[in-house]
């Protein structure tokens, strides 16, 4: 065999090994927008519940404040108003999900999915934060003036240990949900579900894919291409 044709079959194997990996990538790279794609409608069911459950939550509170307006005691609706204001902001965050999982697109650049991504990791955690700030209410909202007036000492005791306590809780929780803490066991327990794994494991697959995207493209400037 001359050495003119063990080039060109060398060349022809070459290039059917290129085709072959090129091949590869774009099925490793569809597989994985698939799989996202799939962990990201995962989460639409629960967040769609809540959006509802919510929105009946507020209306129903609404009504109560408004037609309370001129009777009900100050601690109520206070209590009441931090509570439906929060709410009602989780709900506009819950929407603003759905939005952002309806955009992903399998067919986007990387970065652009990333950063959908990232926009519902972060919203997630504010969603949390959020929720998280009603706790001091609901241990105020039942206060009236009869009870302060009449009250007893124990009364009292118990009461302001019990509202410092979730005014605590909500305070820390406010300022150390933060993904830098996702390894901690009270996070874990807050975020186990498909309020936070789907996002996780969709973000881990596309930083994969952007690996491999950026691996393969050092791979073709080391070989000239």
């Amino acid at each position: 065999m001359q050495e003119s044709e063990i080039l060109n079959l060398w060349k022809t194997y070459n290039k059917k090994l290129e085709e072959n990996l090129i091949l590869n990538k774009k099925n490793a790279e569809e597989i994985t927008r698939i799989k996202v794609k799939s962990f990201l409608s995962s989460m639409k069911p629960l967040k769609l519940f809540t959006i509802l459950v919510g929105i009946m939550w507020v209306v129903f509170v609404d009504v109560i404040i408004f037609s309370q307006l001129q009777d009900a005691n100050l601690f109520f609706l206070l209590s009441a108003g931090i509570q439906v204001v929060l709410t009602k902001a989780a709900i506009v965050i819950y929407i603003y999900q759905l939005i952002l999982i309806h955009q992903v697109d399998i067919s986007e650049p990387v970065v652009v999915t990333q950063l959908r991504l990232a926009r519902l990791k972060s919203t997630t955690l504010w969603v949390a934060r959020l929720l998280f700030l009603q706790l001091p209410v609901w241990t105020t909202f039942y206060w009236n003036q009869g009870m302060l007036e009449n009250g007893n000492l124990t009364l009292y005791i118990i009461q302001a240990i019990t509202t410092l306590a979730f005014t605590y809780a909500a305070v820390w929780l406010f300022l150390n949900i933060r993904h830098e803490n996702k390894d901690q066991k009270w996070f874990r327990l807050i975020f186990d579900g498909n309020e936070w794994s789907p996002v996780i494991k969709s973000i881990e697959l596309m930083n994969q894919l952007n690996e491999f995207t950026e691996d393969s493209k050092s791979g073709n400037e080391f070989t000239g291409r």
